[in-house]
């Protein structure tokens, strides 16, 4: 008996499976979750679209508004400010600000994204042949770009001096302009972001020198999480539990029907490019999603010993004082049964 399942018998199996999540009996009863990403709506982000347009949160028990976000740096300070209910989020910069904010009442309910997206990105024709090459250098970003913030961790275990870099703050849209046009040496990003924007100004993948954080050094840091608050979460449980099953279950069923996804993604956004959109989102599943620790755990879960060294390495990094310990910042209580969080094999 042929074990493997093809992508369509994996999406077969994930709408035939129960969904553990708080049943709501009608459309009155369910409550409205503000929940954003941590950027524009792309590939990447395309299962949770596909997730609402495919009623996966009103099955789970919620309706659910997605919006964009503004950088993984924003995230703790419009959760903080009450700006929405639920997002995704680096931890990183979660750390710093629980850290920075020791009143602050946040807690991450999921892990999604197991691997870090976080890269620095220079010109393969340019002089930065290494790492070590990036000491004097300017490098762009957003000033809430989730690869910036996190670059000073990166430049500890790389012995680059952090003095030395001069940082461009550019917005969002003129991020990858500042590497073609060669007005700065580097960019800092998600990579799953400025390999393709780049991409479609014309610098393709070789003409890029990519240094993804986890590749140096960096590779025990988490990805992207689910965010919320303990004040939101105790007094909404079942809000939290419906997104985090929704949530995990969108990823799943993203996972193994990418073009659909890439669909719902379009009718939510029109001028979706859709042959960009669907490599950016197959990078993000092959890089950031798809890992030897998800395939042994099921999405969702942070194991304490991996996390206590990014709490470390992001303390040393930022000089900072107290830091949240690993119970502090997560809780698996949200999380669906293991059955529903395993993905589906790679057909």
């Amino acid at each position: 008996m042929d074990l493997r399942l093809s992508r369509r018998a994996a999406l077969g199996a994930v709408l035939a499976a129960p969904l553990a999540a708080p049943h709501v009996a009608n459309a009155q009863a369910r409550p409205t979750v503000r929940f954003a990403f941590d950027w524009i709506l792309n590939g990447p982000y395309a299962f949770g679209i596909a997730g609402e347009r495919n009623g996966f949160f009103r099955e789970a028990g919620v309706d659910i508004t997605i919006q964009r976000g503004f950088g993984s740096a924003r995230v703790p300070l419009d959760m903080s400010a009450g700006t929405f209910d639920i997002a995704m989020a680096d931890p990183t910069p979660v750390l710093r600000f629980m850290s920075q904010n020791p009143n602050n009442d946040l807690i991450a309910v999921a892990l999604l994204w197991d691997q870090a997206p976080t890269a620095v990105t220079v010109r393969a024709d340019g002089p930065i042949r290494t790492v070590a090459d990036l000491a004097g250098k300017t490098l762009a970003a957003p000033e809430f770009d989730g690869a910036r913030q996190v670059f000073p961790a990166f430049a500890a275990v790389n012995n680059i001096p952090l003095n030395s870099i001069t940082w461009m703050s550019v917005a969002p849209e003129l991020r990858e302009t500042m590497l073609v046009q060669r007005r700065a040496d580097g960019i800092t990003g998600f990579v799953t972001s400025t390999a393709l924007s780049l991409r479609a100004l014309g610098m393709d993948l070789p003409a890029q020198r990519i240094f993804r954080y986890r590749e140096h050094g960096l590779d025990f840091f988490y990805g992207s999480v689910l965010l919320t608050t303990r004040s939101y979460m105790n007094a909404n449980p079942e809000a939290v539990r419906a997104v985090t099953h929704g949530m995990i279950r969108s990823l799943r069923w993203a996972f193994a029907n990418r073009a659909a996804a890439i669909e719902a993604l379009r009718a939510r956004e029109p001028l979706t490019d859709v042959a960009i959109e669907t490599f950016r989102q197959d990078m993000a599943m092959r890089e950031l999603v798809d890992s030897p620790n998800v395939r042994r755990l099921g999405l969702g879960v942070i194991e304490a010993p991996r996390f206590a060294r990014q709490i470390e390495a992001v303390k040393a990094a930022f000089n900072l004082g107290e830091m949240p310990t690993p119970d502090r910042f997560y809780t698996d209580r949200f999380l669906p049964p293991a059955a529903e969080r395993q993905l589906p094999p790679v057909s």
